[in-house]
């Protein structure tokens, strides 16, 4: 890998194999699992329509370092305890993970998210036994507000840890 700066680079048609990356074993073993080639294609296109909206209601990116894709971060609308917030979640690709580019990303997602967003929060809820992700959140400037039960994917509850930063 070179030495050009991060980037974070709006999702493209061109980004699906991204996905398939992503849908690893190691890659979804807090996510609940890999996905079906017929989800993962949905999910392109969800993230394809979302990149295409306003600014304002989210965004996901291609997480680029040294000229290489590494991995991907979004942000989406949501309401958490009766505020429209947005929420946020990354994946770094295993060959790239340790070398703190999930929280340069999550620090890059923070300045877009706060120079083009309406919100006044932007939530993490990762799995309070992924040290990874938590770390992630810590690094980056999140608070971690405490532990909730959540809900990811739809139908699989577990105990996450609620981090914000404030945009606004």
């Amino acid at each position: 890998m070179d030495a050009s700066p991060l980037r974070i680079v709006p999702w493209a048609e061109d980004d699906f194999w991204l996905l398939v990356r992503k849908n690893e074993p190691v890659m979804t073993e807090h996510l609940g699992g890999p996905e079906t080639e017929a989800k993962l294609e949905e999910r392109h296109r969800r993230y394809l329509a979302l990149s295409a909206r306003e600014p304002e209601a989210g965004r996901v990116f291609r997480i680029v370092a040294g000229g290489e894709s590494v991995g991907t971060i979004a942000f989406w609308e949501r309401v958490w305890k009766d505020e429209e917030v947005y929420e946020t979640g990354w994946g770094i690709l295993p060959e790239f993970q340790g070398r703190g580019l999930a929280a340069q990303a999550a620090h890059a997602l923070i300045a877009h998210a706060a120079s083009h967003g309406t919100r006044r929060h932007l939530h993490a809820f990762p799995s309070v036994d992924h040290g990874a992700s938590n770390a992630v959140c810590r690094k980056a400037g999140f608070v971690l507000r405490g532990e909730s039960e959540f809900e990811y994917p739809p139908g699989q509850w577990h105990t996450s840890n609620d981090w914000r930063a404030v945009l606004r």
